[in-house]
């Protein structure tokens, strides 16, 4: 059975749905017994520590300046701050068992704006770049299928040697090309379908000849038609094809594969089901009944 990281310490109320989102997509899977869910605990915040700027780490920890609300979470609380921690847990425990069994998931999300000094857009610390830092040994390759364009792991494609970073985006939003940062951008109403299996298909190449260690999939909804951030074209049916893609190749290619939620930000009744499909896919592709 897929495993995936999850505890109801991810959730933490704050004035988006985004953690909440967490929950529901746990709740669903229970019932419907589509995952063997681990509990990963709590991360050391020495480990963070060695990713980002010590002094932000400390300042979220706290809670102690604006340091600590500064990816957009307001107000700061421990539980804010479990979750945190949790998630980030998650990341590592999640790719320890996708290294074992091929695939792993984390429900969650909030990773991929946060840079070295602080985090940025609700994402706090980058947990996509921690897998990179936390495993120096192993090449870790990003497949960012968020609708915006993850500026933070770009960044951090500087300073970790290991860490590829390839994103396919509607929306920019600061992201970077540069040696091990890849952007490939789809218009959001003039894109296609076509043209986004050809950019998953590249990655997938650049992810073999560089001899990829791990690839951990941004799946993110916010490239929905029907979200706020979308593009026109892409609809429930076209998201759960390129997940299906994704594991796909990830399977025939024999590369490990960690997957997270990322962006989506419809109400919970929509955004839920599409979260939801991306397992759906894992499992019928590793695990077909």
């Amino acid at each position: 059975m897929l495993k995936a990281c999850y505890s109801p310490r991810y959730y933490a109320k704050t004035h988006t749905n985004s953690m909440e989102k967490l929950s529901a997509v746990a709740e669903v899977l229970h019932q419907q017994q589509m995952v063997e869910f681990v509990d990963p605990g709590i991360i050391d915040v020495e480990i963070l520590k060695k990713l980002h700027n010590p002094q932000f780490v400390d300042a979220f920890v706290t809670g102690e300046s604006s340091f600590a609300t500064i990816q957009g979470f307001k107000p700061w609380n421990e539980q804010l701050r479990d979750a945190i921690l949790s998630v980030q847990a998650g990341q590592l425990v999640a790719a320890e068992i996708a290294f074992k069994e091929g695939v792993a998931a984390n429900i969650a999300q909030g990773f991929h704006h946060a840079s070295y000094e602080s985090g940025a857009a609700y994402c706090t610390f980058n947990g996509l770049a921690l897998v990179a830092k936390q495993y120096p040994e192993k090449r870790i390759f990003i497949l960012d299928c968020d609708q915006h364009g993850g500026d933070g792991t770009a960044i951090f494609t500087n300073r970790l040697s290991n860490l590829v970073n390839f994103g396919i985006f509607g929306i920019r939003f600061g992201c970077k090309a540069g040696e091990r940062s890849l952007t490939r951008y789809i218009h959001p109403k003039q894109g296609n379908f076509d043209l986004y299996r050809e950019a998953v298909y590249e990655a997938f190449q650049y992810a073999s000849r560089w001899e990829a260690d791990l690839i951990i999939y941004q799946a993110g909804m916010d490239c929905h038609q029907h979200d706020k951030y979308g593009s026109k074209w892409f609809t429930t049916e076209l998201l759960y094809a390129r997940d299906y893609l994704v594991f796909d190749m990830a399977k025939k290619m024999k590369i490990p594969i960690l997957f997270v939620l990322a962006g989506g930000y419809q109400q919970l009744e929509d955004l839920v089901p599409l979260h939801v499909n991306t397992f759906k896919a894992a499992n019928e592709i590793y695990y077909p009944m």
